[in-house]
């Protein structure tokens, strides 16, 4: 009798333990669920910044071009048709000059008109925004461009579509303003798994120890956005050869 009693003690006090060790696995388990769930949360908020900020500098940086454009391009077409109207009345054979500046002006606010409209901007697939930009090189005679792009076979997170753009934004902003290079290439493949983009310059390319102080800002944010979409990135350069971007996307699991 008294081993039977002393087993179902035993046997009582092993339940109790083994209750009280899952209740605290159970507590642990709930601890850390409410950590993920919270840092989940914070990263999503993270990401939700970074596009709004994002957005902000894309509609600031638009807003440049369409003050450079106005200002500096088609205000010299219409100063220059002002002028060319003066000479006119003189000579009415110079109306023909007015005429194709004229022309050439309304060419340049249609092109200007693509920038201004959101609702279009927003339409435009990441292949036609970076088209966009590289029409305007050419058109500004910026830089000799050319883009090559294979056909977007599958949809793009229209937030991870703006974070690329924004990166290659980028990296044609650092081109322009510091490479003084002559041509800048852009190519494009995106296949079922993955989008690969190329952008290159034939410019003077620069050292890691002897960057700019202001394009070593635009690089870290390059690499800082590729990695809040979990691109790969691949920034080669070499002085006197130009700079390389590579980026790298693989669509989510989720993603249509």
């Amino acid at each position: 009798m008294e081993r039977q009693e002393t087993a179902i003690l035993i046997a009582s006090i092993v339940l109790v333990v083994i209750i009280i060790v899952m209740i605290f696995l159970f507590l642990i388990f709930q601890k850390r669920k409410n950590i993920l769930l919270l840092q989940q949360e914070e990263a999503s908020k993270k990401f939700e910044k970074a596009i709004a900020q994002t957005q902000i500098e894309i509609r600031e940086e638009t807003l440049r071009n369409i003050s450079w454009e106005l200002h500096d391009n088609i205000g010299q077409l219409l100063t220059l048709a002002k002028i060319q109207v003066s000479v006119a009345h003189e000579q009415p054979e110079k109306l023909k000059d007015v005429t194709e500046t004229i022309t050439k002006s309304l060419v340049e606010l249609r092109a200007l008109s693509k920038l201004i409209n959101p609702d279009a901007i927003k339409q435009l697939s990441l292949t036609e925004a970076l088209a966009l930009e590289i029409e305007r090189f050419n058109r500004l005679q910026f830089i000799n461009a050319a883009m090559t792009s294979t056909p977007e076979i599958r949809a793009m997170d229209p937030k991870v579509e703006i974070i690329i753009f924004r990166i290659l934004q980028e990296f044609f902003s650092n081109t322009i303003k510091h490479s003084k290079a002559s041509n800048l290439r852009v190519d494009a493949i995106f296949d079922e798994e993955k989008v690969q983009i190329t952008a290159s310059d034939d410019g003077i390319g620069f050292s890691n120890s002897k960057q700019k102080t202001d394009q070593g800002i635009g690089l870290c944010n390059i690499r800082s956005r590729g990695k809040l979409i979990d691109a790969a990135i691949e920034i080669r350069s070499e002085v006197g050869r130009g700079t390389i971007l590579k980026l790298e996307y693989y669509y989510k699991e989720n993603q249509v």
